[in-house]
């Protein structure tokens, strides 16, 4: 058996790298990781080494190989991070400076859902927005009229990244609560933005509908 395959074989069995790159041939994040952790000692390399470990098993163990699909759990676990320290940050803001701050109303709450249905929309699949998805994301097909289909780019972090902007289910979570702390802050405000979306929202809807009526017209 050749060296250099000992080798590959032995960092795939530590966890400390799986050998991937991202698609410019750059270690990706868990490879950086995995020679940081294996060239240091203590709790925190310990710590990585184990999740590292956990992530190849995660991604390996009971899956056909021929339909195995990247999962960056590493970004994964970074973007809940940020959600969760952005969102207690917030929260302990609006405490401190708006302990007054009144509940949305049901219309509100109904305006705000629309608001945020279609700036999810916008954001992940608007084609005019490509060039802000394009470091993480790369052009699939078309998809509609005036959208695109994106896939992800490798690597752990950007593949994580590119997910949740070219899912409008995934990027719902973050502009709902974006939206719920602005009107907690700025209730005025929140409701003209939203307002201005949901007339987008409300737009598109009769233009799809009219596009119907033309062919069955036709």
């Amino acid at each position: 058996m050749d060296p250099s395959d000992t080798s590959a074989a032995t960092a795939g069995t530590d966890g400390t790298s799986d050998g991937t790159s991202d698609d410019r041939g750059t270690p990706d994040t868990d490879e950086r990781l995995g020679r940081a952790a294996h060239s240091h000692r203590g709790p925190l390399a310990a710590a990585t080494r184990w999740w590292l470990r956990t992530r190849r098993e995660y991604e390996e163990q009971g899956t056909d190989p021929e339909d195995r699909d990247e999962r960056p759990l590493t970004g994964y676990a970074l973007l809940m991070g940020g959600y969760a320290i952005s969102t207690v940050a917030a929260a302990g803001l609006l405490a401190r400076h708006r302990r007054d701050a009144a509940l949305p109303t049901p219309g509100d709450l109904a305006l705000m859902s629309v608001a945020v249905y279609r700036l999810t929309r916008t954001v992940t699949k608007d084609a005019v927005v490509a060039p802000l998805r394009a470091p993480f994301t790369v052009f699939s097909e078309p998809a509609g009229p005036g959208e695109v289909l994106e896939q992800p780019r490798s690597g752990a972090v950007r593949h994580a990244v590119g997910e949740l902007i070219t899912c409008p289910f995934c990027l719902g979570q973050w502009v709902g609560t974006a939206a719920v702390v602005s009107y907690a802050a700025a209730p005025r405000a929140t409701r003209w933005v939203s307002a201005g979306m949901t007339v987008v929202a409300a737009a598109d809807a009769l233009q799809y509908a009219y596009a119907a009526l033309e062919k069955t017209e036709g």
